[in-house]
């Protein structure tokens, strides 16, 4: 049964959770969830300080990545200069910050778990739409949908939007989407956040990476099945 609340939304728990013979399809947050961006990201900080004349602590950057970009560059620039801040750190991540992008541990066997299960692949994620799928098509990384530009309640829209089996993530935002979109959300601990806060957000479980997302996936896709035990 449902019996905790998270903001007022109930938190989905295995017991409650009744997955439909409907196809499945998986929401992945990018940024620490599936890829390592922060040595590309760290690079653009860097030139964004070269280019504008503004001191970024790039690696402080990096170790809070999640919340919109705006939310970031709102510690360095003046309300009067965050815009075109933010233009021109897009206009610089192309060349900065794809390449040096990798797959963090579990990712692959990730998606090839959801693709054997006959799911869909979805990205959601903060950063712009574009430049997420940038980074998949140089890792080679072949996905369904890409929805970028997107934090907190306005992933939980999105993961209903597309009927989000579940979703996974490594911030506090993510397991509050999945929480608001009723849907379970593996934690992983990749990103800024620990195992506590992930839990506390309302993570249906939490693992320290991507290796254990597919016995999370048969977990998601079994409860409430013809033959299981729930």
């Amino acid at each position: 049964m449902i019996g905790e609340y998270f903001d007022g939304a109930p938190i989905v728990t295995w017991a409650s959770l009744k997955v439909s013979q409907q196809s499945v399809v998986i929401g992945f947050d990018l940024d620490m969830t599936l890829l390592d961006t922060r040595p590309g990201i760290a690079a653009t900080y860097r030139a964004l300080t070269v280019r504008t004349g503004v001191h970024v602590d790039a690696e402080l950057a990096v170790s809070r990545l999640g919340p919109p970009l705006r939310a970031e560059i709102s510690e360095w620039f003046p309300p009067e200069s965050v815009e075109e801040a933010v233009r021109v750190y897009r206009l610089l991540y192309p060349e900065h910050a794809i390449t040096p992008a990798v797959a963090l541990p579990g990712a692959l066997a990730a998606l090839a778990a959801v693709r054997a299960a006959g799911g869909r692949i979805v990205v959601i994620t903060s950063k712009l739409g574009r430049l997420a799928s940038l980074h998949l098509a140089h890792l080679d990384i072949p996905v369904d949908e890409v929805h970028g530009d997107v934090f907190a309640e306005e992933k939980a829209s999105v993961l209903r939007s597309v009927g989000a089996t579940a979703y996974v993530g490594d911030h506090v935002a993510d397991m509050q989407a999945g929480v608001l979109a009723r849907v379970p959300v593996l934690g992983v601990t990749t990103g800024p956040c620990s195992a506590d806060e992930l839990r506390a957000a309302g993570a249906s479980a939490v693992s320290a990476d991507l290796h254990a997302f597919p016995a999370f996936l048969r977990g998601v896709i079994s409860v409430g099945r013809p033959g299981s035990d729930d």
